[in-house]
């Protein structure tokens, strides 16, 4: 089912317009491409996020340009210009998230656009800190979802 700009998945009424908007084209592309719902729904809502960071809005580039050079560095110390993907988000290009999903007999961390579970566990935490480790080693973001297979929130690297 495509999706609109008053019609969305109840999940992505929290983002900000901008980047629910971006979420919507990029699921209905994934639709497109013979994702599942509710797969499209997590893999566009992570992707619209990421698109965001990387691409500002012409406030906040206003809002940098009024920094001097010396401030090119984030409260954390990292650079403020783009991160990991620069290219624009895509469909068709590779994914590499994981994302830590309810499984018949506990929770797994599964790649994004893989069936197969990378690695299984007994309880949600446990599938969460091992994801959290990966993250962090693979520098790639981690999607956690709730037991109805809805996301509940995400870990960046």
């Amino acid at each position: 089912m495509p999706w609109n700009k008053q019609d969305y998945p109840v999940s992505m009424k929290n983002l900000e317009p901008r980047v629910r908007h971006k979420a919507i084209e990029i699921a209905n592309a994934l639709l497109d491409d013979g994702y599942e719902e509710g797969r499209s729904i997590a893999i566009a809502t992570a992707k619209a996020e990421e698109w965001d960071e990387n691409h500002p809005t012409s406030k906040h580039s206003k809002q940098d340009t009024k920094h001097s050079s010396s401030d090119s560095k984030s409260e954390h110390g990292k650079s403020s210009s783009p991160r990991r993907h620069s290219e624009p988000v895509s469909s068709s290009k590779s994914h590499d998230n994981i994302h830590v999903v309810p499984t018949d007999s506990g929770w797994a961390i599964k790649e994004e656009g893989q069936s197969k579970s990378l690695a299984t566990f007994r309880t949600k935490a446990q599938a969460v800190d091992a994801a959290k480790e990966k993250s962090e080693k693979q520098n790639i973001r981690a999607i956690i979802h709730n037991e109805d297979g809805q996301i509940a929130s995400s870990i960046k690297p």
